[in-house]
């Protein structure tokens, strides 16, 4: 479990603070963030002061990272790239959280080693974490101000001949009462456009390998505006399935092989393939994953629910 509490016995009164940057070689501020975030305890209760003199028997709750053995693909001084599995978090939901690729960064480049975007736990591919706090700020801000280009690879339903654009609008939804998706098409969103180019068509399984280019960085982006134009990504649990077969997902309650079917694969057939940015030189990195083979994992047609 990367979240752990442990005891320990202030021998001396000591400023909280003091006794953390000590026991764990923190800096201030990392010590001032974890007490802020409630994991002192004393007598079962969370402290906040950061400067609150501590003695005697304590807990704290911190992150111990547990490698699975997933490796980066890619490292330099600032940055972590890895092949992120599909299935695995990239951050812990909550303490709780058994496993995440969080894990990974901070075994290969310690606590200030953190992930600098958020994908999809389905979606395999590249992350992109940083190794220190200035490369974090960097990272991050060069994701908001667009200056990272990403590029995907996605199985999708039917046959796609062509390239194409799709500028449509994305908000996020409030009422999943009727549909379970996290976001629609809307003019009333925020702008999204998505370029698509078809590389690949499988006539027995009906399904296109398509490249995906996303020029903003929307909330499920490239799965609302490929299931907006009726080509949704195969093994997608949310847009493309039934509202019952996605309440089931969502509560964990869809066995493997309702899934398999309801959805046409095992997974969500999607793949951050490529990341193109500047940081001091300028990097394209590509994933080592040959996503063709992928395809293995997706339903025959004829036994996929959504072409009844």
């Amino acid at each position: 479990m990367p979240f752990v509490k442990r005891p320990f016995h202030v021998e001396k009164p000591t400023k909280a603070f003091l006794f953390i940057m000590k026991q764990f070689n923190f800096t201030q501020g990392e010590a001032q963030r974890l007490i802020a975030k409630g994991r002192i305890l004393i007598d079962g209760k969370s402290i906040y002061y950061t400067g609150e003199i501590i003695e005697g028997d304590i807990e704290v709750v911190y992150f111990e990272p547990k490698s699975r053995g997933v490796k980066p693909i890619f490292v330099d001084k600032n940055f972590l790239v890895f092949d992120k599995p599909s299935g695995v978090l990239v951050h812990p939901n909550t303490m709780a959280t058994e496993y995440s690729m969080l894990d990974e960064v901070r075994t290969h480049s310690g606590q200030n080693a953190n992930g600098t975007h958020r994908i999809d736990m389905e979606t395999s591919g590249l992350f992109l974490a940083s190794r220190h706090k200035d490369a974090e700020r960097f990272l991050k801000g060069s994701f908001e101000k667009r200056n990272i280009q990403k590029s995907y690879l996605a199985w999708v339903v039917g046959e796609l001949k062509e390239p194409f654009m799709v500028e449509e609008s994305i908000s996020v939804r409030k009422d999943y009462t009727t549909c379970k998706h996290k976001v629609e098409i809307s003019d009333e969103g925020k702008s999204a456009k998505t370029e698509f180019i078809p590389l690949e068509y499988d006539a027995e399984l009906d399904t296109t390998l398509v490249e995906c280019k996303p020029y903003t960085g929307r909330l499920h982006q490239i799965r609302i505006h490929l299931f907006h134009v009726k080509h949704p990504i195969l093994g997608d649990p949310i847009y493309g399935t039934s509202f019952e077969d996605s309440d089931k997902y969502l509560d964990m309650t869809i066995s493997d092989d309702e899934r398999f079917i309801a959805t046409g694969a095992t997974r969500l057939m999607l793949h951050a393939n490529s990341l193109y940015f500047p940081y001091g030189a300028t990097y394209h990195i590509k994933s080592r994953v040959d996503f063709r083979e992928a395809k293995g994992e997706i339903c025959p047609k004829d036994k996929r629910l959504f072409y009844k």
